[in-house]
């Protein structure tokens, strides 16, 4: 009785609840107002950052900074050219860098954003940095943190309301938010729409690290690197992330749309065109 009436509300949800992914058009639950969860994600953002060693100079840092206002620019050439630019309004990009040696990224809803310097060690160039931040930048362009945290308030806390959860379990809560980003452990009744995410963040960030005027080509050993990095084990990192070789042979056969993309959508003010057009 209780499972009827629970997926009864979980499908009115759905159907009152949902937004539509601007590149692949693939609809989702997203309970949380969009305001609320950027304020939850700036607050846990401002705290992370402060419990960490956040690096604010050197050539990480500058790196890290260009690569994500080229990343920047294409969003934004893209979503105007498609009629969305105001659905980049609540986005306050930061790009920020910690030192500490864990192969790990992510980027929280509102476009806050987390290099570990740990990583730079894999991706080794600036074309396989665009790919971790793409899919990173692709993530919080979908909504995936939303998505990922409504259906942990539903399936978890047994709640459909942030304030709600925030006033009866905030640290529950928090740590909710913290793992639908990729900051935190994982949360195994999210992990089957978890790797659908990877994938769709995968497909988005190759289109805008291409339209970056970075190389497509790049993504595929990228991942390879960023499987052999842990030894026998691969990092926790990717522990919902797609099977390594069936990742690789979709990134490869989604370059030529990329490379499509790049031209339908010219992004002139990126570094890297800029440094083409000389």
């Amino acid at each position: 009785m209780w499972k009827k009436i629970a997926f009864s509300l979980f499908m009115l949800l759905f159907l009152f609840a949902c937004s539509k992914n601007a590149f692949t058009g693939r609809k989702s639950l997203n309970i949380i107002p969009s305001n609320t969860i950027n304020q939850l994600s700036r607050d846990e953002y401002r705290s992370f950052l402060q419990q960490n060693k956040t690096l604010t100079t050197g050539k990480d840092v500058e790196l890290v900074r260009r690569v994500g206002n080229d990343l920047k620019a294409a969003t934004e050439v893209y979503y105007r050219s498609k009629g969305k630019a105001a659905e980049l309004k609540e986005f306050a990009w930061e790009f920020n860098v910690v030192d500490d040696p864990t192969v790990n990224a992510f980027c929280m809803p509102g476009g806050k954003v987390v290099i570990y310097t740990g990583i730079l060690k894999v991706t080794q160039n600036e074309d396989a940095l665009a790919v971790v931040m793409g899919h990173e930048i692709a993530h919080a362009l979908s909504h995936h943190g939303n998505e990922r945290m409504s259906q942990g308030l539903v399936a978890q806390l047994g709640l459909t309301s942030l304030d709600i959860a925030l006033s009866q379990k905030p640290a529950a809560t928090r740590q909710l938010l913290m793992t639908a980003a990729g900051a935190g452990a994982q949360v195994g009744v999210m992990l089957p729409f978890s790797r659908k995410h990877e994938s769709e963040a995968d497909e988005i960030g190759l289109y805008l690290m291409t339209m970056a005027g970075y190389n497509p080509d790049q993504a595929a050993p990228f991942w390879q690197r960023m499987n052999a990095s842990g030894g026998g084990r691969p990092p926790e990192f990717l522990s919902t992330h797609p099977d390594p070789a069936k990742r690789s042979a979709t990134l490869k056969s989604l370059v030529p749309k990329a490379r499509a993309y790049a031209k339908k959508y010219p992004v002139p003010s990126s570094s890297r065109n800029k440094g083409k057009q000389k």
